[in-house]
């Protein structure tokens, strides 16, 4: 059976190392209240939505201006039978240049349909790369989710 990741892309006319640096950047596109490093090679940051989900990654793959990788060592989903349904999956972000445009690919290693959070995190990732990672990279300012309290 073939594997259905998660997957979408954005393509922007922003240099690889600015996206590179926006993906980084996961504060202004993902989260205000992620707590850790998200920008340094064996880093581990945490992220926290209300208490509905939260989980620890750790950055496993940085090549500038090409690469980002994290692993998912813990996660909980207060909405989902398997409250630990993304432990142990990868989140990738594969950055390319082809004449004027830059492509990121995101890829959410593992994260396929027989999930029950499937439709609500495919849902959330779009939202994030495609509008709030997105905006970032071309203006400047994303969307993530504020600081609660």
């Amino acid at each position: 059976m073939k594997r259905q990741d998660f997957t979408t892309s954005i393509q922007v006319s922003q240099a690889p190392g600015v996206v590179f640096k926006a993906v980084n950047h996961v504060r202004g596109w993902w989260s205000e209240a992620i707590e850790g490093a998200t920008d340094q090679l064996d880093g581990v940051f945490y992220y926290h939505y209300q208490d509905k989900h939260r989980c620890t990654i750790k950055v496993t793959a940085l090549v500038p201006g090409k690469k980002v990788a994290w692993l998912v060592l813990d996660n909980y989903f207060q909405f989902t039978q398997d409250s630990h349904e993304w432990t142990g999956t990868t989140i990738l972000f594969d950055i390319s240049r082809e004449g004027k445009q830059t492509t990121l690919q995101f890829t959410h290693k593992g994260l396929t349909p027989k999930y029950e959070c499937y439709p609500i995190c495919k849902d959330a990732w779009t939202t994030y790369i495609q509008s709030s990672l997105y905006n970032l990279i071309t203006t400047g300012k994303g969307a993530p989710n504020t600081k609660e309290g």
